[in-house]
């Protein structure tokens, strides 16, 4: 019997993903790239494991890397960092096709829209992908009620120079927590690891019987 991927090497990896028993080369080349990992993979989480421990550096051509952050913003403004991070954990939770590169192009195209909005000049480019664009969209709505509600307590809005910050800070997060896998959640997950106890975020316990 031979590997269901390659057809020429021995099988001998259980791929929760596929249901079936892979080579280890197909697992390793194939992870997070053309095989949709699950999170509860054991040789998934042994490559995790493996990257924690060789962190990987953004080139210097990484977009808005030249911000400076305020340390400032980052402190006062918690709360409204943490309901960003919850609205897109749950935004993922309800379209589990949603990978890390489709949160990153959301959050870095509305960085970009309040990089201008901060200078009074109000353009914005949603991403043209699907996901990343229905993430931009939920993003900017709750951005909007958030400052209704605001203005309806008669107290301060939070400052658009405020919101790129934030958006600039979780980006950058977003981009040393995930492996650069065009199918990797690392950065999904994570950001679902902080709000254990949200009902919104639960997964289904997998099915699947691993041999």
């Amino acid at each position: 019997m031979s590997c269901p991927i390659c057809e020429k090497r021995k099988p001998n990896r259980f791929c929760p993903a596929k249901g079936e028993t892979i080579c280890a080369i197909c697992c390793g080349t194939g992870r997070e790239v053309t095989i949709d990992c699950t999170p509860d993979c054991p040789h998934l989480a042994a490559a995790h494991r493996y990257e924690d421990e060789h962190p990987r550096a953004l080139p210097p051509e990484t977009p808005l890397l030249d911000v400076n952050l305020p340390s400032d913003v980052i402190h006062t403004q918690q709360q409204l960092m943490a309901a960003f991070a919850f609205t897109i954990a749950k935004f993922c939770a309800s379209q589990p096709d949603a990978t890390d590169p489709d949160v990153l192009a959301a959050m870095q195209a509305l960085a970009e829209t309040y990089k201008t909005l901060r200078s009074g000049i109000y353009y914005e480019k949603p991403p043209d992908a699907r996901l990343p664009r229905e993430l931009y969209a939920a993003l900017a709505a709750f951005i909007a009620e958030v400052k209704q509600q605001q203005e309806r307590r008669n107290s301060p809005a939070p400052k658009d120079a405020d919101i790129f910050y934030l958006f600039v800070f979780l980006y950058r997060m977003g981009l040393l927590r995930t492996n650069g896998r065009p199918r990797s959640r690392r950065y999904i997950e994570f950001l679902r690891s902080q709000f254990p106890e949200a009902q919104e975020l639960k997964r289904e316990e997998s099915r699947i019987i691993v041999p």
